[in-house]
């Protein structure tokens, strides 16, 4: 997959003539960012069997020598928080936790041009609380008051993700997604006539096929875990984690380990042919 920008926080390859030059690949008849080493070596073959050429010149290259430059570059990640903010018994803890985490996550996004954004999901639809954005205020502004309770409307939530995620696609071609779902996978809401299970797996199937990274943390308590996070995890094409002790700080670190997995998963899949 091809970038039309630059970032600092995955490594991404960029059709830009800038970043680091790692290979060439052909490019008959086009000049732009020419690899001159590569062009030169595609043409020696052929050096004897273009005499009449070389009367005017010393070595002879045509265009179909020609080898681009492919480079490297570092880009920017969305993390994008979908939470369940239906009632339960851990709805408290996992919204102090993820504030915790969309806060922590900001403090260097400015630095690493990464961008943070949060949907939430209850009574009957989702919510974009957070826009994506790398602003601490802003953040702190739209965090401090979040409504939970209701029942859950989890096909709604992956609507809307799929929604945030064309649409930064748009406006940031560049930079590359990192979904993660913090629920028990019990939605009870459907958008439409499918049961809303039947409907949550496949919008999350929707969401693997675009290449969206995913982490699903399932929140159900290990005594009454029915193993439904577990199920929409293998719809999304995603690992499922269990995290019993909730804390600011390891949801933290679980996000910034998977966004060091990501340097090879590209957001040019959502919204676009590959």
């Amino acid at each position: 997959m091809i970038r039309k920008q630059g970032g600092r926080r995955s490594r991404t390859k960029t059709d830009q003539a800038r970043g680091r030059y790692v290979q060439a690949r052909p490019t008959p008849g086009k000049t732009f960012d020419l690899a001159f080493d590569a062009t030169i070596r595609a043409a020696a073959p052929h050096q004897r069997s273009r005499e009449e050429q070389r009367k005017r010149v010393a070595f002879a290259v045509r265009p179909g020598d020609y080898m681009r430059k492919v480079r490297v570059r570092r880009a920017a990640n969305l993390v994008l928080f979908l939470v369940d903010a239906s009632w339960s018994m851990a709805v408290a803890e996992r919204m102090a936790a993820t504030k915790g985490a969309i806060l922590s996550l900001l403090t260097d996004a400015y630095q690493r041009r990464d961008r943070v954004g949060l949907i939430v999901f209850q009574k009957d639809r989702a919510t974009l609380i957070l826009p994506p954005t790398n602003s601490v205020q802003l953040a702190q502004r739209a965090l401090a008051d979040i409504p939970v309770g209701g029942k859950t409307p989890l096909p709604a939530g992956l609507q809307m993700t799929l929604e945030v995620l064309h649409r930064e696609a748009t406006l940031h071609p560049e930079i590359q997604p990192l979904l993660i779902v913090l629920t028990d996978g019990a939605g009870n809401v459907s958008m439409g006539h499918m049961a809303p299970l039947e409907e949550s797996n496949m919008l999350a199937d929707m969401l693997a096929e675009e290449k969206v990274h995913s982490v699903v943390i399932n929140m159900e308590h290990a005594a009454f875990d029915q193993g439904l996070a577990k199920v929409l995890a293998d719809h999304l094409h995603a690992p499922c984690y269990t995290i019993t002790d909730l804390k600011a700080e390891s949801l933290y670190q679980t996000v910034r380990n998977e966004m060091a997995q990501i340097g090879t998963v590209s957001m040019g899949g959502i919204g676009a042919k590959s």
